[in-house]
């Protein structure tokens, strides 16, 4: 058994063209290294999968929801579709096993950007499975591996962004609003990397690090959500 097929049978999929799932796995990264390799990389895959993805999801909140406004279905899609939920499903079913990345690539596994080849890797997957399988299929698998978080996602309140959640959560327990303070920069203009602490009144709550002030915020605000067991 191939690796691919041991993918395969892990999702309950039986391929028709194998060459499809293989090209899902494929990083662009792989093809600088393997000029002769028999399929493409795939980010064509990718394309068509996220639109998969997005309709699948929006059917179900659609038909399952109906009480629920437009507003409220649109956070609750895009907490489920995001780059961050598909690397951890990604990472529940083992895919990095199954990629073929450059060498380079292969050594960064615990990079930010690697979450975001396993995430356009599981669309390219599903990308695959649509056009191997057809759409009931592509659907089922989705139920599957990403509508079951849904539960979880409204529980924990994934849907609102991580400053807001923590502003809201700030409030309740401290009657205080949250502000941020840019503790330190460094590097150069390109590569900037900014320092933000989050404070409920004079008391630092987190440290968040990102290439913009903006996603500093966002990651002081999601550090802050654990360091106070609210999420």
């Amino acid at each position: 058994m191939t690796k691919q097929q041991e993918l395969a049978n892990k999702l309950g999929v039986k391929f028709k063209d194998n060459k499809l799932l293989t090209q899902a796995l494929v990083h662009r990264s792989y093809l600088n290294e393997h000029s002769d390799w028999p399929t493409g990389h795939n980010e064509r895959l990718e394309f068509l999968g996220d639109a998969v993805l997005e309709l699948a999801v929006t059917e179900y909140l659609f038909l399952h929801y109906p009480d629920k406004s437009e507003g409220e279905l649109t956070d609750w899609r895009a907490a489920l579709v995001n780059a961050k939920t598909l690397a951890q499903i990604a990472q529940e079913i083992e895919l990095d096993k199954y990629l073929f990345l450059s060498h380079g690539e292969a050594k960064e596994k615990d990079s930010k950007g690697h979450q975001y080849i396993l995430a356009d890797a599981m669309e390219a997957l599903l990308g695959a499975i649509y056009l191997d399988q057809g759409w009931a299929v592509a659907q089922q698998v989705i139920i599957k591996l990403v509508l079951s978080k849904l539960n979880y996602i409204l529980d924990n309140k994934l849907y609102l962004d991580p400053k807001s959640y923590f502003q809201e959560r700030a409030q309740e327990v401290y009657g205080s609003t949250p502000h941020y303070e840019v503790l330190a920069s460094s590097g150069p203009d390109h590569e900037k990397v900014f320092e933000v602490g989050l404070y409920v009144d004079d008391r630092l709550i987190s440290v968040g690090r990102g290439m913009s002030k903006q996603e500093a915020q966002v990651d002081a605000a999601e550090k802050g959500l654990k360091q106070e067991g609210w999420r």
